[in-house]
């Protein structure tokens, strides 16, 4: 069982396998090292498939880092292609996953001649109350509140939750250099008891978005399918969409959100396979010492 998968959606990439039988256990340093780019596999985290009896397919996400994320849109659509290419789904058939933010519905709807899937995820209902990201004082929705930094900065925050924790800023630009400064902030501010997903964001048209994201546990990261679920619920929380239908632009590329009218969200977007391999003796021997 040292087999392993690696896909990508819109360059956040990571490694599939199945964590039962693996000869060794997914510590955070045994996932550091197989994360890492120059010596290991090398992903922005790990999809590891785990026994369910409450959906088709059970599944813990593992950030680089070694910390675990309840959610991951794009995760779910590389372990879709995973699963496709194992046999064990079908095109055009639903399946649902088990993970730590709630079962979710997918389905692959489209395999390109190039190998590129279009996958769809019922990612759940996106919610704004702060308790549900773990923000202290009384629960209440948080719109436009205000986030002293400790750079002294203040920042506007809009707080989302779909199964994992989310912050959005709405910005009239996106300024790298102050993004990456600030970012990293807000995600470990101690606030945010659980720590938190961030994404600056800029309304363009009335059905577009674009986005820059930074990962809990991750960092700075291409595309994330959570956060563009988070960016477009709290863009048409705000009126700053007018269109349900919402195309979120990220450095990586475009994914598109359904905010449905009770606030269920709807994610679409691509996947492609990179490849399989195989781990050697020495990693597997290293692994389990980390283990």
């Amino acid at each position: 069982m040292t087999d392993f998968f690696k896909g990508h959606g819109l360059g956040n990439d990571y490694i599939a396998l199945a964590m039962e039988g693996l000869g060794f256990e997914l510590t955070p340093p045994a996932v550091r090292l197989l994360c890492d780019r120059h010596t290991g596999v090398g992903s922005d985290g790990i999809l590891a498939r785990v026994p369910s009896s409450a959906g088709d397919f059970g599944l813990r996400i593992f950030n680089p880092d070694g910390s675990e994320a309840e959610k991951s849109g794009n995760g779910l659509r590389i372990f879709a292609a995973y699963l496709l290419e194992q046999g064990e789904v079908e095109e055009r058939v639903p399946f649902t996953v088990d993970t730590p933010g709630g079962i979710v519905r997918m389905e692959v709807l489209q395999v390109s001649n190039d190998g590129v899937l279009s996958v769809e995820v019922e990612m759940g209902t996106a919610t704004f109350r702060s308790a549900d990201v773990g923000l202290p004082g009384p629960d209440r929705e948080t719109e436009d509140e205000p986030l002293e930094l400790a750079s002294g900065d203040v920042v506007r925050i809009n707080t989302v939750s779909i199964g994992n924790p989310h912050c959005v800023v709405f910005a009239d630009e996106l300024d790298l250099d102050d993004l990456r400064r600030r970012a990293p902030q807000i995600s470990t501010h101690p606030n945010f008891e659980r720590g938190v997903n961030v994404q600056f964001a800029v309304p363009m048209e009335p059905d577009g978005v674009d986005a820059w994201v930074w990962e809990r546990g991750a960092g700075e990261t291409r595309a994330s399918g959570s956060s563009a679920c988070a960016v477009a619920a709290a863009a048409v929380r705000r009126g700053m969409v007018s269109e349900r239908q919402v195309a979120v632009r990220m450095p990586g590329g475009t994914l598109h959100v359904h905010v449905r009218d009770d606030w269920s969200l709807v994610l679409r977007g691509p996947v492609e396979s990179v490849y399989r391999g195989t781990l050697t003796e020495g990693m597997l021997r290293r692994l389990g010492i980390l283990g």
